[in-house]
């Protein structure tokens, strides 16, 4: 499993547009395969910073989901609204030594 970390800053007076386009990324994300579950998070000290922490079963699940012209279709409506670059980290478990 690996986990995928979604950093976006909202531009000012868009969160509301924003909030309902984003329900719908996850909404599409949920049936993507591989997808094991995801939340999203507002940073306490700017409530423009959305984080959201999803859960896939693979790294090429993520890859197919974030390459998919469902996404980039929904992207393009989110994209408008942010006033910095979206920002992805993928991450996994470390082995323990």
């Amino acid at each position: 499993m690996i986990r995928v970390l979604i950093e976006r800053h909202i531009a000012e007076t868009l969160e509301a547009a924003y909030e309902d386009r984003a329900r719908k990324v996850l909404q599409q994300a949920v049936s993507a395969p591989g997808f094991i579950s995801g939340e999203t998070l507002v940073d306490s000290k700017d409530s423009n910073h959305r984080i959201t922490l999803a859960n896939w079963r693979s790294e090429l699940d993520w890859d197919r989901w974030y390459n998919s012209e469902a996404r980039k279709d929904l992207m393009s409506e989110l994209v408008p609204m942010m006033d910095q670059d979206e920002h992805i980290t993928v991450l996994y478990q470390s082995p323990m030594p």
